[in-house]
């Protein structure tokens, strides 16, 4: 089991070169949650990533620097912010997630037919159990 808990590992790693830059792992996560709950405030943000406002607000900076995130005034509340990814941030994960699509397309292409076949049942399987765990897949088309 610890090898295929591995292997697995390996898998999911080879896919993240499909280089984020230039964003950092943290950032990139930061746009994906974006991306899935648009209009959030620092706060929300925050407990997405399991972070802490002082440390999203700053990766929230950097991500502002680079034209990937608008800080918006909130129709809630006149102290509170409200986050959204900008076109570029949008842009930016579309082209990833394309990236990384063809690259697993390219590898699945040189699986046979049967190798194929078993993957995709184990991945629905374990997609299952992960769901009925509620951990959500970490990034998704």
């Amino acid at each position: 089991m610890s090898d295929l808990a591995r292997l697995l590992e390996t898998v999911v790693e080879g896919e993240r070169d499909v280089s984020p830059r230039p964003l950092s792992i943290s950032q990139l996560r930061a746009v994906v949650a974006l991306d899935r709950h648009d209009g959030v405030n620092l706060r929300q943000l925050a407990e997405q990533l399991g972070s802490t406002p002082p440390l999203v607000s700053r990766l929230c900076d950097r991500l502002e620097a680079v034209g990937f995130l608008e800080r918006l005034p909130s129709a809630r509340s006149r102290r509170e912010l409200t986050l959204r990814l900008s076109d570029r941030g949008r842009a930016y994960l579309q082209d990833l997630r394309a990236r990384r699509r063809e690259r697993v397309q390219a590898l699945l292409a040189k699986m046979s037919p049967a190798g194929r076949a078993a993957l995709a049942a184990g991945l629905r399987e374990y997609r299952a159990l992960a769901e009925a765990a509620g951990d959500p897949p970490e990034l998704h088309s």
